[in-house]
């Protein structure tokens, strides 16, 4: 495996460093949380070994980082930090896995070795496209054949879940769930409401429509026949 070691004190990272070159990985190593950062970003690593308190950059800051930019190479916190919350905050930032100081360096290539065998996590999609619909969930922009539309929050949101579920049949219950946070009837006609106004967007000046009430079920939004 091809592994990043980003661990501040010198006798740590000399005995990991060591310790894996010798069961045969090719390691670096970086001093610092920015310069873990600089080199983790290619995406090149099978693997991260990363100190939980760091210089520069911590390594909450650096894992968050990485993930934020899409980069999900499995990473493994290596730290004196090991108390129950600790681990719970290492791994909602993005971390795989929590080793405390002292260790075992046969757990700890255990360890990375039961990280590299994982199949690799497919990214979340950040363009969700539907014919000549696409919505960019980054921007926050909504465009049908290239000519961009003024959505409101709400109708944002309900559009990104029908498109989630392209092609499938969703009732008016997962609506009100799924979009409003409702999990009662509120008995009003706010579903109706929002797809109407989301169809009077979506399919101006003659363009075929997408989203299809199916009678007695709910909604379907697809790509015209």
């Amino acid at each position: 495996m091809k592994i990043l070691v980003v661990e501040d004190d010198a006798e740590t990272a000399d005995y990991v460093v060591r310790g894996l070159t010798e069961a045969g990985h090719v390691v670096d190593r970086a001093a610092d949380g920015r310069e873990g950062l600089f080199l983790a970003s290619d995406g090149g690593y099978d693997v991260l070994v990363v100190d939980r308190m760091l210089p520069r950059l911590d390594g909450l800051g650096l894992v968050r980082a990485l993930r934020a930019a899409g980069v999900r190479t499995p990473a493994l916190f290596l730290t004196a930090r090991a108390g129950v919350g600790d681990r719970v905050e290492g791994l909602e930032a993005g971390a795989d896995d929590y080793l405390g100081k002292p260790f075992a360096f046969a757990e700890l290539l255990a360890r990375l070795n039961a990280l590299a065998r994982r199949p690799p996590l497919s990214a979340e999609p950040t363009v969700l496209r539907v014919a000549d619909l696409e919505m960019d969930l980054l921007k926050r922009v909504v465009t049908r054949g290239g000519q961009r539309i003024e959505l409101q929050p709400r109708e944002f949101r309900l559009l990104e879940y029908l498109m989630r579920r392209a092609g499938q049949v969703v009732t008016r219950t997962m609506l009100l769930e799924g979009v409003w946070d409702f999990h009662f009837d509120p008995k009003t006609s706010v579903v109706e409401t929002h797809i109407s106004r989301l169809r009077a967007k979506l399919d101006r000046d003659g363009a075929p429509p997408l989203i299809h009430t199916m009678r007695g079920a709910g909604y379907c939004l697809r790509a015209p026949d």
